[in-house]
Parts: C-alpha cells; structure tokens; sequence
C-alpha cells in the first residue's frame, strides 16, 4: 500500500504540526505501508493559469514546468494521501491550496453524475484511494475545523477518492507543551495503524484531543505571552 503525506506547514522541522506528523507516519509504515512525505513549502510549485491544456492541447500533462511534474504521479498511484495543513485563517495554507489546485490534470475536462452531482472524470491511470486530513489550530473549539473538513471532503468527492477521516488538534500549540503529549503520540500512531488495516480514522479521535488541555488555561497562557507586547 502506497502513501503520500503532504506537509502544507511552512515548519518541517519543529512544532506540533510536524510533531504529529512524524508520529502518524510511525504508524503507517509499522503497518506496512510504504511511505513518501513531500514539504510543499520546499516545492516549486507555480498556481494554477486555468490554461486548460492538461484537458486539451496535452491531455493529463500541466504545461507548466515545475515540481509537480513529478509530484502528479505520486499523487496518482496513493491508495492514502494524508493533506496535512494547520489552520490559517479558517482554512489550509496558501502553499496547500496551490498543490490541490495543480491536481487537475488528474482529472478529464468531460463530467459525469456521481451520486446526483456533476464530477469531472478520473483518468483511467489515477488510483481512486482514500484522503486523510490532518490539522492542528491554536484555539480550542473543534468547530474551527469545520471550513478546513468541509473542503477537504469536497476536495476528496471531486477526486474520486474516499474521505476516511480526520486526525484534528485544537489548541495544538499547547497540546505539544503539556503532560499529555505522550496520550496524543500514542493514539496518534495507533490512527496510523488503523488507517492501513481497516481504510479508516477511528471517529472519536479528535474529540479525545479535545478534552486534554482545559479552554481557560489556554487562554490564559495566551493572553499573559502577547499581552506582554501590546
């Protein structure tokens, strides 16, 4: 089993984010599954020009002569890919959405009816997998998640491909920096496994990251750290 983890943070080194990642990625290869990782911060990935050539002049092929040249095929032959993006501004990373968007040429310009809404056709060489979304946001509320889950899953059903879940980390900052950090590395790992053996994300997972670190104290430690430079 093939996967692919996309990291859509500007940090591939240090933070929660990468943290998590890092551990989920633990998971998927203690399951068997053969594992690439691709940092879109470190890619040269132009935005798309809506040229339309991948539809017409050169039929699954972007003009454009960048690294998603050999990014596509990656993407192509995943049964999972993980997009794996912290919250900016109520949705993923600029760098993130650029990559979704040069996916394209994954697609044929004709439309279909899937369940009763209009889809552009996979091409025949594209794998229909699963896509897993994983995030970390620094408020607490679950709900800030919402925009980001909601266009994942348009994404994954545009894609032909399978939502099978989301791993999300409200108050991720803080979460790393808690007693509770061992709790999270290990369910974490565990989802990693899961994902491979059975094609899913356990659903109670995110609302068990919830519950580790209590709203106040991070608005607290929040409010004491930034109201030092105001």
């Amino acid at each position: 089993m093939k996967a692919l983890l996309v990291n859509g943070s500007p940090n591939t080194v240090r933070g929660m984010h990468v943290t998590v990642l890092d551990i989920f990625e633990e998971g998927l290869k203690e399951a068997g599954a053969d594992v690439t990782r691709i940092d879109v911060y470190k890619q040269r990935i132009q935005p798309c020009s809506s040229c339309f050539s991948c539809w017409t002049h050169t039929p699954g092929e972007c003009s454009q002569e960048d690294d998603m040249r050999t990014i596509l095929p990656l993407v192509a032959q995943s049964d999972i890919l993980t997009l794996a993006t912290p919250v900016y501004v109520d949705g993923m990373t600029g760098p993130m959405k650029t990559f979704l968007d040069r996916l394209t040429p994954l697609l044929k310009g004709r439309v279909e009816l899937r369940d009763g809404h209009m889809r552009h056709l996979v091409r025949e060489d594209v794998k229909r997998g699963k896509i897993v979304l994983l995030s970390a946001c620094g408020f607490a509320e679950l709900d800030n998640f919402d925009p980001l889950v909601a266009h994942v899953k348009a994404a994954s059903r545009n894609l032909g491909r399978e939502y099978a879940g989301e791993i999300l980390f409200p108050s991720g900052w803080f979460l790393r920096r808690s007693e509770a950090m061992e709790d999270v590395k290990g369910m974490v790992r565990s989802a990693g496994v899961e994902l491979v053996e059975t094609g899913r994300i356990p659903g109670e997972l995110s609302t068990k990251m919830r519950g580790l670190v209590s709203r106040d104290e991070v608005i607290d430690v929040l409010n004491a750290h930034y109201g030092k430079f105001e």
